[in-house]
């Protein structure tokens, strides 16, 4: 049985993979800025509840997988790690200052997918399955 997360009023289990790179896909990310990121993405992380399930980092780019909790969008994920950690890493590496002087870090964009054992068709599946005495099927409005 898959172990799922838990919340007063919630059973969950979303998984994102993200992945963001360096403005300019510089190779800025050298070992020692890149331990710095990594302990600064753990404590992001840990704050809004999320748990890294693995994660790499590389000299232009940022891989991550993650669990999060269904109050929390991909979206904002981004927007607290990209931008607390350009902040912070610029604060304490004087050449990204210098390198980056629009003070962005990271580029604007970001590739999120979601992560998970059940597919569409599992679900599909499951739900045409179910049957009951009082079942109502809920049909796709398909609209032109």
């Amino acid at each position: 049985m898959r172990d799922y997360r838990h919340s007063s009023h919630a059973t969950y289990e979303i998984q994102y993979h993200f992945v963001w790179i360096t403005k300019y896909r510089y190779k800025v990310l050298n070992p020692k800025i890149s331990l710095r990121l990594g302990h600064m993405l753990r404590q992001g992380c840990e704050a809004l509840k999320i748990v890294i399930i693995t994660g790499s980092i590389r000299p232009n780019h940022v891989h991550m997988l993650v669990s999060a909790p269904p109050w929390i969008s991909a979206s904002q994920i981004m927007q607290n790690l990209k931008g607390r950690s350009s902040r912070l890493l610029q604060d304490e590496f004087p050449d990204l200052k210098k390198r980056y002087w629009g003070q962005h870090l990271w580029a604007r964009g970001y590739f999120c997918t979601t992560v998970g054992p059940v597919t569409e068709e599992m679900i599909k599946a499951y739900i045409e399955n179910q049957h009951d005495s009082g079942e109502i099927k809920i049909e796709p409005d398909f609209q032109s």
